[in-house]
């Protein structure tokens, strides 16, 4: 029989990637995204490149129950495989920075990711299986001055993705949280609104080469997946200093990226 994968953000950078993967496995995809002419395109690429089913769905994730939309719209049909790829960042001192702007990349990483989670969960555990990824990040593993919102959402990703990991073990569900470092996407263009703030050139990965790790790792059942032995190695810096000293130089990179 012919699973279904549902994946969020799937228009463009990781998600794109990792839809084409799901893809070429034959996966029946539902793919969701707020850019409806980039849904398009992508549908129209995947069924002439791979003949399977495509089915899109233009959402605005940042609204509330947007979630519970997308399961009656697809009628709440089984979901094999649940990647939660959607997100954005802002770059700026949280004292001056747009609230309607963080309120909405706090409810597409958090409230959304985490209810949809929930709502595809059920079926997974009565069936006794199903696999789920989580956009995490770097990021994740230490404050992040002047993107406080977005490196503390990628925190709960990642804290949360973990637990839920081993509540499921024995349940033939898995749960990988992946966290990349810097990625050659169009992320960094909506991070702010002078292009040329905050554009990390050092140890940028590729999207095709960051989706194929996560999506072995997702396929293994890994609960994290750090793509790059530098990223593995920065990872565990924070945890041999204080926390302080760590937040510092997070600051201290971006305000360099910032002026670059």
């Amino acid at each position: 029989m012919t699973k279904t994968a549902l994946i969020t953000g799937a228009a463009s950078g990781l998600g794109y990637e990792l839809t084409l993967l799901l893809a070429k496995d034959a996966y029946k995809l539902i793919l969701v995204d707020i850019n409806a002419v980039n849904l398009a395109k992508v549908k129209d690429e995947l069924v002439r490149g791979f003949k399977v089913e495509v089915i899109t769905l233009a959402k605005d994730l940042s609204l509330p129950n947007i979630s519970q939309e997308i399961i009656d719209d697809i009628n709440n049909e089984p979901i094999d495989v649940l990647i939660n790829n959607a997100g954005f960042g802002l770059f700026g001192s949280f004292a001056e920075t747009n609230w309607e702007r963080e309120s909405a990349m706090l409810h597409v990483h958090i409230m959304t990711t985490t209810h949809l989670t929930k709502l595809v969960l059920e079926g997974m555990v009565k069936r006794k299986s199903g696999k789920i990824l989580n956009m995490s990040s770097l990021a994740a593993f230490q404050p992040g001055p002047l993107m406080s919102i977005y490196y503390a959402s990628k925190g709960y990703m990642l804290s949360f993705s973990e637990a839920i990991a081993c509540e499921l073990k024995g349940t033939g569900v898995s749960v990988t949280a992946l966290c990349p470092g810097p990625t050659k996407t169009h992320f960094q263009e909506t991070v702010s609104e002078d292009s040329k703030e905050n554009k990390i050139t050092f140890n940028m990965a590729s999207a095709k080469a960051v989706a194929a790790y996560g999506y072995k790792a997702m396929l293994k059942g890994k609960p994290v997946a750090i793509p790059g032995g530098f990223n593995k190695f920065l990872a565990t810096l924070p945890r041999l200093m204080p926390r302080n000293v760590a937040a510092n130089i997070v600051r201290k990179i971006q305000e360099k990226n910032r002026e670059d």
